[in-house]
């Protein structure tokens, strides 16, 4: 599951690259589809700094953090009005500063399918894998998710999204059998609710339950969390979207004095979006107050980031 930095960023790079040649590879199979069905390449490069400060309530640890964020996604989209077929690649890496904190990386493949049955009512079905993904039950996780999603939107200003998955994963933790990583699998299944006030101007609550059972107790969590935001344009390309999400999670394998440990999370925030052209400029400030009945979890701090993207 771990890779070599080297090997890695030089994955980035390849990523990253072939946005450049996709678009200069495909344009006469685009012109050669036929009737209205296109096939259309994209991608995105994005480059962050992330920066952040924790404290336990006691005030007797404290941990603070940074980083490089480097990601890169291209994909293509076969399709017309109504029916539209995509796969796409997507890497993530994560250089930290700080002896606490340690290099991380994420690949993740998607392919997905969108059916528009008429103008209220929308299927997706989507397929993922990801490669050494970082999850709330462990930091390294090889992972498969299976999702259908059906979005109604009975008239513009309201719209409502259905979404249930099954998750599959393996671990990179020498539990299992023969020392070989122990395995999870669960369903997930969530709601939306965004009400339109105007031209980019939404108002979005969400609530979502995963679970995941595995033969190796500390594996096991249930989680339920919902997020309320408020997304107001400030120009045509500029937009300012305060929020607030709130999670508690439970491990039902990890006993602390005879009962499970859980954890609580509320996480306010701040975002701004600026999207000129092809462009994406993105920043957030977050604060967040963790806490836990294993003292050892309980935190409260900061988080900043930003990054800036462009999108072929």
């Amino acid at each position: 599951m771990g890779k070599p930095l080297i090997s890695r960023a030089a994955r980035l790079v390849v990523a990253i690259s072939a946005m450049f040649a996709v678009p200069c590879l495909l344009p006469a199979a685009a012109a050669a589809q036929e009737g209205s069905w296109k096939l259309d390449p994209y991608g995105h490069a994005e480059v962050g700094v992330v920066d952040g400060r924790s404290r336990t309530d006691d005030g007797e640890f404290s941990a603070s953090g940074s980083g490089l964020v480097l990601r890169g996604r291209v994909g293509v989209t076969l399709g017309d009005e109504d029916t539209q077929f995509s796969i796409e690649a997507d890497r993530i890496e994560v250089e930290r500063n700080g002896p606490r904190f340690s290099d991380s990386n994420r690949d993740r493949l998607t392919a997905q399918m969108v059916q528009q049955f008429n103008r209220q009512v929308e299927l997706q079905v989507r397929l993922r894998r990801y490669d050494d993904l970082v999850a709330a039950e462990f930091n390294n996780v090889d992972a498969t998710e299976f999702s259908a999603q059906v979005t109604y939107e009975p008239e513009q200003a309201h719209r409502f999204r259905l979404q249930a998955g099954w998750n599959e994963r393996q671990y990179d933790d020498g539990s299992g059998p023969g020392l070989t990583g122990s395995q999870g699998h669960g369903p997930e299944i969530g709601g939306e609710y965004r009400h339109r006030l105007g031209r980019y101007h939404y108002l979005t609550a969400a609530a979502r339950a995963e679970f995941i059972d595995s033969a190796n107790p500390d594996r096991r969590y249930a989680r339920q969390s919902a997020t309320v935001s408020y997304t107001l344009p400030v120009t045509d390309d500029l937009r300012v979207r305060p929020g607030v999400t709130v999670r508690n999670t439970r491990f039902g394998g990890r006993r602390l004095a005879g009962e499970a440990r859980t954890d609580s999370y509320v996480a306010p925030e701040v975002e701004a979006l600026w999207w000129p052209g092809k462009w994406r400029i993105e920043a957030e400030a977050k604060y967040i107050a963790a806490g836990s009945n294993d003292p050892v979890y309980d935190r409260e701090g900061y988080r900043f980031s930003i990054s800036v993207g462009y999108a072929f």
